[in-house]
């Protein structure tokens, strides 16, 4: 069994991404810039946009967290969302997910300047990546392809078995991993809990992406020796042996999966590191204006 170390393949890109950005702030004259809003008082919530917000930090951007209480309206949401798009020393704006019941996601989502999706959630982003055209990657599937490709992983011609299907992660995953590129060219399955021999479906996988937000979902009867599993699931549960007062468990039965595995994902320490270098590097580009030209 090898790790794939989120810790430090994240360390090695956000390297190269401080010298990007020192030499685009040399040119500019100015940082990049991310604006994430935070509503209500989440506790993962808070954990996420505070590391988002120190990474961008440590790399030379400039970050702005905006809170909101609980019972914000939409509109009031979405009137701040319309402000910041026409701000032009805002780069990337993320609203972060989930929200209070009383907002819709997908209209918080369609409110957002594509041009600053760093997320890449936006239906343009989506429907860009689908037709493989310059967009910004939904930001945990370009961590994971990010990781595959400083690994070496062999991905052309394996077949992979993507475990749910969000717009997200497990839908854009998919995609991704077909593509005609490096890493890709994989046969891709994509299942959630509704396909039918799904125990089958992920035994015959040479590459597993287990992103089904269920805890320990996939056990070592599902994975065959020598695949490679990368596990998505960020499972919280309260504890009393930790700092932190809770315990991460991924999608993935780590202990007994990575005994078969030729390389495997940890958690914490892999995906979700990943994920704020695919955000850093979409914010990067929004800057830059290389993909949509401004």
């Amino acid at each position: 069994m090898n790790l794939l170390d989120g810790k430090l393949v994240s360390a090695k890109i956000k390297e190269d991404i401080k010298v990007e950005t020192a030499a685009f702030i040399a040119a500019s004259g100015r940082k990049p810039h991310l604006v994430a809003i935070l509503v209500g008082n989440d506790g993962g919530s808070e954990t996420y946009v505070a590391s988002k917000m120190r990474n961008c930090d440590l790399v030379g951007f400039e970050s702005t967290n905006i809170r909101y209480d609980v019972d914000i309206t939409q509109e009031q949401l979405i009137a701040k969302i319309k402000e910041i798009n026409a701000d032009p020393n805002i780069d990337g704006l993320i609203v972060q997910l989930p929200l209070p019941k009383h907002i819709d996601p997908e209209e918080i989502t369609e409110a957002i300047d594509h041009r600053k999706d760093v997320d890449g959630f936006h239906p343009i982003n989506l429907g860009r990546m689908q037709r493989n055209l310059p967009c910004f990657i939904p930001a945990t599937p370009y961590g994971i392809m990010l990781m595959l490709a400083h690994y070496g992983i062999e991905t052309a011609g394996k077949k992979a078995v993507v475990v749910g299907r969000s717009n997200i992660v497990g839908s854009p995953m998919s995609i991704l991993l077909a593509r005609n590129s490096n890493p890709g060219n994989c046969t891709v399955t994509l299942t959630h809990s509704r396909t039918q021999n799904l125990k089958q479906e992920v035994l015959e996988a040479d590459i597993i992406v287990a992103a089904i937000g269920r805890k320990n979902f996939v056990t070592a009867d599902m994975v065959k020796p020598g695949a490679v599993v990368i596990d998505v699931g960020i499972n919280r549960e309260v504890s009393s042996k930790t700092k932190s007062g809770y315990r991460l468990y991924g999608d993935v039965d780590f202990d007994a999966v990575s005994q078969k595995t030729s390389w495997i994902t940890p958690v914490p320490g892999g995906v979700g590191l990943m994920t704020i270098v695919g955000l850093l590097k979409n914010t990067l580009e929004a800057a830059k204006g290389t993909i949509y030209m401004k």
